[in-house]
């Protein structure tokens, strides 16, 4: 049996069984469903809740399966301390897709096409409290390159305009909306697959920040361990995941876009709404007894999910450039995507700024870098800020780079007048770092860690009575 969905929550059961809930009354896809999990992280709560019963649906609903790093931990079957390193060995080494028949693969268990293929069936939530429509947050959309033929994967949002048509938010900054384009140039439809449900592994794949068009299931199935088993879609000439709960075919239209939006954006704002390319709905497949997989957007698990894969994406090319990067955390306070915190062992000056550049190029979304040396944990931001207070110099040690490509779902990006709203935004590299040898530099006051390691704090404290 091949790693799915259901594989990793059966794993979270048996391993972290205080991670998971389940709901037994009907819930209302419509911000009900959201609730319940912003209720949640109100009180610092971030466990993945199973809804038995949606209103308008007889499709149950997964949600914040991926918000907590401990869990994606789990799926790589490692540690929070190893984790984006384990994630970037894994995806330096993917493994190649295995075709299987219709008849083996569960998500053909149920095949609608024409007119049945209507998207009212499936438990599709309204977010939050503006949003134009339901959509489809944790979609992996496949599309496929006509010049090299390769399959690319992304997640994007897709917006209910219709009983068969979806919005798809391909940005130009997305691989999904050149390879629209270049259809687009032909004259042709683009053909389209959304695949909804799936282990965490697959889905952090399709988000890997990789070089050209390309090669998302291969890395997927690194990280997995094993192939990606996929088969061939209904209506679309394309390979979808075998073992997904539900996959969404259809056609995006050439050389036309729908208005789209608003919808909260992963900053936490109403972001990036206009015109979009859209696709016409030509098949839904699906497991007999599907789980309808979400992600609660514009929140914890919308950041935690993109959060990791970029992090192992940024340390492998990072550490091409400077082979002596120590680890890397894209912090939450950054909503996982905008900043970004390097350790390095610093060998020579200049450095810092080097492993800024190689993870700004990796990382469309970056706007902040702080390099910080090898005695700082990146995962304590108190330890980085305590760093940039006493080793940061803002007339020497700063880079500031304007007009650079970002990403326009910053309410702050610019155009090219600065103006108007664009694509561009002003990115930071802050050298947090001591100078290189031979430079001195005072020390440190610590406690020896020889020392440290030998407390057990359960032997020494006793509460106090007065």
């Amino acid at each position: 049996m091949a790693k799915d969905l259901r594989t990793f929550i059966d794993q979270v059961v048996k391993e972290r069984p205080d991670d998971l809930y389940r709901v037994e009354r009907e819930v209302d896809p419509r911000l009900e469903l959201t609730g319940v999990i912003s209720k949640l992280e109100d009180q610092g709560r971030y466990p993945a809740v199973h809804f038995e019963r949606v209103k308008g649906s007889k499709i149950p609903v997964m949600c914040n399966v991926m918000a907590a790093y401990e869990r994606l931990a789990l799926s790589l079957e490692t540690d929070l301390e190893h984790m984006v390193e384990e994630y970037a060995r894994r995806e330096a080494s993917p493994i190649p897709m295995k075709e299987i028949p219709a008849k083996n693969a569960p998500v053909r268990e149920v095949i609608l096409t024409g007119n049945d293929a209507q998207l009212a069936l499936l438990p599709i939530p309204v977010h939050n409290e503006l949003d134009s429509a339901p959509y489809i947050s944790s979609g992996l959309a496949i599309v496929k390159d006509p010049d090299s033929g390769q399959q690319n994967v992304g997640i994007y949002r897709h917006e209910v305009q219709g009983p068969q048509q979806l919005g798809c938010y391909f940005d130009p900054a997305h691989h999904a909306y050149h390879v629209w384009k270049k259809w687009s140039e032909r004259g042709k439809e683009t053909d389209c697959a959304i695949a909804i449900g799936h282990h965490p592994a697959v889905v952090m794949g399709s988000v890997s920040r990789l070089l050209g068009i390309g090669g998302e299931f291969e890395v997927a199935g690194g990280l997995c361990g094993e192939p990606v088993e996929v088969v061939r879609g209904e209506t679309v000439d394309l390979l979808v995941p075998a073992w997904a709960e539900i996959v969404v075919e259809g056609k995006v239209i050439p050389n036309e876009e729908r208005y789209e939006g608003p919808f909260g954006e992963w900053p936490g704002y109403y972001s990036g709404e206009g015109p979009k390319p859209y696709m016409r709905v030509t098949a839904i497949t699906m497991r007999k007894d599907a789980i309808y997989q979400d992600i609660f957007a514009a929140h914890a698990e919308h950041r935690v999910a993109g959060g990791l894969p970029r992090m192992g994406s940024v340390f492998r090319m990072v550490k091409g450039a400077c082979p002596n990067v120590r680890a890397i955390n894209m912090p939450m306070s950054g909503c996982a995507r905008a900043a970004c915190y390097i350790s390095i062992k610093k060998l020579a000056d200049g450095e810092p700024n080097k492993a800024g550049m190689a993870a700004l190029i990796t990382e469309n979304d970056l706007k902040l870098i702080i390099v910080v040396d090898d005695d700082i944990n990146v995962f304590n931001e108190q330890e980085v800020l305590w760093a940039l207070a006493t080793r940061f110099e803002a007339d020497r040690d700063v880079v500031v780079l304007p007009n650079t490509l970002g990403l326009q779902l910053t309410p702050t990006a610019y155009d090219y007048t600065r103006i108007g709203h664009g694509r561009m935004n002003t990115k930071l590299i802050l050298d947090a770092t001591r100078p290189a040898p031979p430079a001195k530099f005072p020390k440190r006051a610590v406690v020896p860690k020889e020392i440290t390691d030998q407390i057990n704090l359960e032997q020494y404290l006793k509460r106090y009575v007065g």
